[in-house]
């Protein structure tokens, strides 16, 4: 290649825009990953919360709904960083987020995570309905203002995040038929706050090290408290499944339950081993399970 023609492609390329170049980082700040699952306990919601599955099928409230509570979740996700970036600095795992690494300043995620979730809020009340709207600000209340402050004083905060946590379904049900006054759409509810049980503490107990430098109290320290925050919110969420299953024929009656047995089994892998290799085991699965659960049940 000629230097002429160099010349020429470095200028076409040039130096990055301040803006262009943070985009990334913007997007980190939102928690795609998690966001995904979200969506998919919002979508599962949707579609069960339909009145008789409709037809037509209202795309356009379900695009609307998984618009709002997916800028309301990426709201949350930036603002749960301003807050705890210092302590993010402080864990392995974390230190490489954009706030806590400096590659953002906290005044950045503060304004982009407030104006996430005041849209995200404001467009599920204006374009799904109120009670869809007032879930979702419950749901920021919560995991912002009760759990991430309680992270660092009880590992029961996992509680307080989980019952936050489990509203997505919630706000695709009232989505679907302006009301939640339903036990399926409770049983649903259920079903995502026991999950988030044996998610986390697979994650408490990979990065406990971590948690423990950055002084969060996320792991309990007595044996038996560990068992009850994972063993017994697992064989619950089996059962909880297989209700919500019930209705839905022994192909799905059969596939939630050997989903369920599987869970369990890392479970008790964890339980029984203690390594960071049965935790991440059991952290895989149960991000494979759920997804897989929330398709049989629309299946």
């Amino acid at each position: 290649m000629s230097s002429a023609s160099t010349s020429a492609l470095e200028i076409r390329r040039g130096p990055q825009p301040p803006f262009l170049a943070a985009i990334p980082d913007f997007w980190a700040l939102t928690k795609p990953e998690v966001n995904v699952l979200i969506v998919i306990a919002t979508f599962t919601g949707f579609y069960l919360g339909s009145p008789d599955h409709s037809s037509p099928f209202p795309f356009d409230r379900l695009i609307h709904a998984l618009s709002g509570t997916l800028l309301v979740a990426s709201g949350a996700g930036a603002l749960n960083q301003y807050a705890e970036y210092r302590f993010d600095a402080r864990m392995r795992r974390t230190s490489r987020r954009p706030v806590a690494a400096a590659r953002l300043s906290p005044a950045a995620a503060l304004w982009f995570g407030s104006l996430l979730s005041i849209l995200g809020v404001a467009y599920l009340f204006l374009s799904v309905n109120a009670l869809a709207g007032i879930l979702a600000t419950l749901t920021l209340i919560g995991y912002l203002f009760i759990y991430t402050p309680l992270k660092r004083k009880n590992p029961l905060c996992i509680v307080a995040g989980a019952l936050a946590g489990a509203t997505p379904p919630l706000i695709g049900w009232a989505a679907a038929s302006g009301s939640i006054a339903n036990t399926k759409a409770w049983t649903l509810y259920s079903i995502l706050f026991l999950w988030q049980f044996p998610h986390f503490m697979a994650i408490a107990w990979m990065y406990r090290d971590d948690y423990a430098r950055a002084g969060y109290l996320v792991l309990p320290e007595k044996e038996e408290s560990l068992w009850w925050l994972t063993a017994v919110p697992s064989t619950a969420l089996l059962w909880a499944s297989i209700v919500m299953s019930g209705s839905g024929g022994h192909i799905q009656y059969a596939a939630t339950a050997v989903l369920g047995v599987w869970l369990l089994y890392h479970v008790a892998r964890l339980l029984t081993v203690r390594s960071r290799i049965a935790a991440r085991g059991l952290l895989r699965v149960s991000i494979i399970y759920l997804p897989l659960l929330m398709v049989l049940f629309c299946y």
